[in-house]
């Protein structure tokens, strides 16, 4: 059993190995003279997604504790882009893999589970995805590896190429070095941990800002304090927000918060998309809202510096839904006054 798990280990640190590190776009934007803004494009791994990073972690976390042998069958709660990620590294370690999802998930993500021979197991509501995922790791003996409660501890934040050591790498030879603010959204809460402790772990003045959508828990939670908070209602933004308050989530490596509303999420998405070419999701426009929320203060104020925010995923899996006009009518409802506000902002 010990050659089988040394072996495993092997194969995720080789197909890291092969792995060249993801882009760091940098992005013009009109009228914020000595702003400079980057993109950091995780769309660009195997999987095309963040949450590459965060799968190759939790799988080494648990193969590194013993719970994963070579007939352990894996389990995960998610019906996006973990579950695909984790479906990936199931496969090249040779082990069953099973996402619990809700019956509405798109057959875009079934399919890209089941190309990496994943399972999908279904559930009625999003709500008992968590409760399913753990009976069903009791009754097949395998392993939940429950990404919201260990996403923050499973990743090594004081480097070994993590997302926030890439950042500062990348960023060695540009004109501002040492970013005044990095703004990125939370899912589980992990990347935003490994992000904020790195800062403080290196001594950066780097401000860690997280933006979250409507309908998330972490948002009001960090503003009141209340982290036992709960909306109860599910995110419209695909892979971030929270109906209640993560165990991965460390609000005190956070420096602020903002709230963004899910139309300028979308419009500026689809801003990205029109102005540069750069194809992100939803969450990425989450992302980019909260950027220009911070450049605008930064030009207010007649700061100059460096601003990084992260493109999570691409926007190819989103063409029936967030870039098309009918679906966002119906679901997210009127972009215009985003995208009106977007156009004063960049003009």
């Amino acid at each position: 059993m010990r050659e089988w798990n040394k072996q495993a280990v092997k194969r995720i640190q080789a197909d890291f190995q092969r792995s060249a590190d993801t882009h760091l776009l940098k992005i013009t934007l009109p009228g914020y003279t000595g702003i400079d803004v980057y993109l950091k494009d995780e769309s660009r791994h195997s999987t095309g997604s963040l949450k590459h990073r965060l799968a190759r972690s939790l799988f080494l976390y648990a193969l590194c504790n013993g719970q994963i042998t070579e007939k352990t069958p894996v389990i995960e709660a998610s019906s996006g882009n973990t579950a695909v990620s984790e479906a990936y590294f199931a496969h090249l370690i040779g082990v069953p893999f099973y996402a619990v999802m809700p019956r509405s998930t798109s057959q875009h993500k079934i399919n890209l589970i089941e190309r990496y021979g994943g399972h999908c197991h279904y559930v009625d509501c999003a709500t008992a995805m968590h409760k399913t995922a753990q009976e069903l790791a009791i009754s097949k003996r395998g392993v939940f590896l429950d990404q919201f409660k260990y996403a923050e501890r499973a990743t090594d934040w004081r480097g070994n190429n993590n997302i926030a050591e890439s950042i500062f790498t990348q960023m060695q030879a540009e004109p501002h070095p040492i970013p005044y603010a990095i703004i990125m959204s939370a899912g589980t809460g992990g990347t935003s941990a490994t992000i904020g402790r790195y800062i403080r772990y290196q001594g950066f003045d780097t401000q860690l800002w997280v933006v979250d959508p409507e309908n998330s828990a972490f948002y009001t939670a960090f503003m009141n304090g209340d982290f036992n908070h709960s909306t109860g209602i599910s995110s419209r933004i695909e892979g971030i927000g929270r109906p209640e308050v993560e165990a991965s989530f460390v609000p005190s490596v956070i420096d602020d918060m903002l709230q963004v509303p899910d139309t300028a999420s979308v419009a500026a998405m689809r801003w990205l998309y029109q102005h540069t070419g750069h194809m992100g999701g939803p969450s990425t426009g989450t992302n980019l809202w909260g950027l220009l929320l911070v450049a605008d203060q930064m030009r207010q104020h007649g700061y100059i510096g460096s601003l990084v925010t992260l493109m999570c995923d691409a926007g190819e899996r989103y063409l029936d839904t967030y870039y098309n006009d009918q679906w966002v009518a119906e679901n997210i409802g009127d972009i215009s006054a985003a995208s009106k506000q977007l156009n004063e902002w960049l003009a």
